[in-house]
């Protein structure tokens, strides 16, 4: 049967990889919601099937005008994610306000709501991984973008409205259709020119003695699987709240490494260089999802692994873009 949807950031990372996934069920009734100003994102568009594209600051005004058609879901994951960003007034406008203002909405008119959070909620990861709630008021995000992002959190979880909806503290999703997102993109694709071009790739040093060089470790979840459990929550209305996107596993620097010579076909050479003084005190040597909550949901299917998602990634995608 067809549905309506609205995919905001569908031409983005995410976004455009969730509009592939609907397609991939039948569904083409989409209204894409972004701001076009990379070209990479004018080529993901290319790749889906959609029937109305609207301008992010349009579709506000519209938001605000209730001159937004009814839709059966909405897909939130136009944000802005830079964990550079300073402006603190334009992530609260982008990242809360736009956020609070299409659930609002969202309620009112009886569309299914899910929206991207972030793992940037968590900080410097001393409390822990848990989606508990009564965890999400204790927690300190360290940038500007993990605030904007717990703003929502704490506002949906005071109101009740958490109750009513889905977020998801998306992990670091990597894969196919980032090409845009500048330093923000995955070490998998910031890499592998260098790796097929130079044979090496360059790892930060570690500046903890508990963590060897290359060591520290992440939750690296591939973009399918976050796609297939923002697909889930819309397919079960009757779960709600806020939810760990990631794979439950940390793994290192080093292994995805590994598992990106692999995929090349080349032996593995990696050149260790210091962490700049800048980004010392805040940044992560761990991180990891605590799982209890989406499979609890019932969300039991497996999670790619770094080595079968970065093969992916390179011989289907990558490879093909520099060839």
């Amino acid at each position: 049967m067809s549905e309506k949807f609205i995919v905001t950031g569908g031409a983005g990372f995410i976004g455009s990889n969730l509009v592939q996934g609907l397609n991939a069920r039948g569904q083409t009734d989409i209204i894409v919601v972004d701001d076009l100003n990379h070209p990479d994102k004018q080529r993901n568009l290319e790749r889906v099937e959609f029937s109305e594209y609207q301008d992010k600051a349009e579709f506000r005004s519209m938001l605000r005008e209730n001159r937004v058609p009814r839709v059966d879901g909405v897909f939130h994951l136009g944000a802005c994610s830079s964990t550079m960003e300073t402006d603190e007034a334009y992530l609260k406008d982008n990242n809360y306000q736009y956020t609070r203002d299409l659930c609002e909405w969202s309620l009112r008119t009886g569309a299914r709501f899910v929206y991207a959070s972030s793992a940037a909620t968590y900080g410097d990861g001393s409390q822990g991984y848990s989606d508990a709630d009564e965890v999400t008021p204790t927690l300190a995000p360290l940038n500007g973008y993990g605030r904007s992002k717990q703003m929502f959190d704490e506002w949906a979880l005071e109101t009740g409205v958490l109750d009513k909806i889905v977020g998801l503290k998306f992990f670091n999703v990597y894969g196919p259709w980032e090409d845009h997102k500048g330093a923000m993109r995955s070490l998998v694709h910031k890499s592998y020119g260098q790796v097929v071009g130079e044979g090496k790739i360059t790892l930060f040093k570690s500046h903890r003695s508990d963590y060897r060089d290359g060591e520290q470790d992440r939750d690296f979840v591939y973009v399918s699987d976050a796609v297939a459990v923002s697909l889930f929550f819309y397919d079960h209305p009757e779960v709600s709240g806020l939810f760990n996107c990631g794979t439950g596993v940390a793994r290192t620097w080093v292994d995805l490494a590994a598992a990106l010579f692999a995929a090349a076909g080349l032996p593995t050479e990696i050149v260790f260089v210091d962490m700049p003084e800048s980004i010392r005190d805040k940044y992560q040597y761990h991180t990891q999802a605590e799982m209890s909550k989406l499979r609890g949901a019932g969300y039991d299917a497996p999670f790619v692994s770094i080595e079968e998602g970065v093969r992916r990634y390179v011989q289907e995608y990558l490879a093909k873009q520099v060839g």
